[in-house]
């Protein structure tokens, strides 16, 4: 494997903060909040889906990133755990808490953390970013209400930032799902694109594919409601498994944080120059 063996053997839980946005950088960081279909049910954690800017991309290139999860999803259950529309006529929970480390080191943690990075190097090549949510202290959004913000937005690519959390014996590597079989064009061949794309440069990057979920980094999927509701590319990395001792250090360490985050940002990029 490419990667050093300095980053999997760093070890303690890095709680740094990720970089601070830099107004001065040619692209934008910004969120929406006009869904084509915003929750009205009792209870949604609306709240949580950031404000809204309209500034522009200086490439033209929009990219919704979605950081699974919320810090704040394990105080409101009953936010979290109502029905949504997930596609292909299933309901699911709005949200979930997510995984963590052995040692406690959050999902919802690492995903804002890799998904700020990300924006700050996609943004500093003036591709305007859309995030899903605004801090990790709220709740939400739903699901389909994340799906709604990269519909909206018109997104050239939607990746959604997650990891895993399996305690199968020597389970390790990351994997990238896309919307199979397809519910629309954009879920065709420009969504496995992405997903190829995000996979190819991930694996470039040094980092192992999974060894017990999809196949050669790839895992078609039709469970997942971000992608079966998207109208536009859309792909979910699954960076790795957080129960795997090595991946967790990686994932704890901010030298790992960033080395995700700079793959996936380069990925991201590379699929917008074909």
């Amino acid at each position: 494997m490419a990667i050093g063996l300095t980053l999997f053997a760093a070890c303690g839980v890095e709680t740094a903060a990720p970089p601070a946005a830099n107004p001065s950088i040619p692209g934008t960081t910004t969120v929406l909040t006009t869904l084509p279909q915003p929750s009205s049910a009792p209870g949604a954690p609306s709240s949580s889906v950031p404000p809204s800017s309209s500034r522009q991309s200086k490439t033209g290139k929009v990219v919704v990133l979605d950081p699974g999860h919320n810090g704040g999803n394990s105080g409101r259950p009953g936010e979290i755990n109502k029905q949504v529309p997930a596609g292909r006529g299933k309901t699911k929970p709005c949200n979930t808490t997510g995984t963590s480390t052995n040692s406690g080191y959050s999902e919802h943690a690492f995903t804002w953390d890799v998904a700020q990075r990300v924006s700050e190097a996609l943004s500093a090549k003036g591709i305007r970013v859309v995030l899903t949510r605004q801090n990790d202290t709220g709740v939400g959004p739903c699901v389909n209400e994340r799906a709604a913000i990269g519909n909206d937005a018109e997104a050239d690519a939607v990746v959604s930032i997650h990891a895993d959390g399996s305690n199968s014996a020597g389970a390790h590597g990351f994997h990238v799902a896309y919307s199979a079989p397809p519910l629309n064009a954009q879920q065709g061949e420009p969504s496995a694109k992405l997903a190829t794309a995000l996979r190819d440069g991930i694996r470039a990057g040094g980092f192992p594919t999974s060894n017990y979920l999809g196949a050669n980094g790839l895992a078609p999927r039709a469970d997942l409601a971000g992608l079966n509701l998207s109208t536009r590319p859309a792909a979910l990395v699954e960076c790795g498994n957080m129960r795997n001792d090595a991946e967790a250090a990686a994932m704890s360490s901010e030298e790992g944080r960033q080395q995700y985050a700079a793959v996936i940002a380069k990925a991201i990029a590379d699929y917008l120059a074909a």
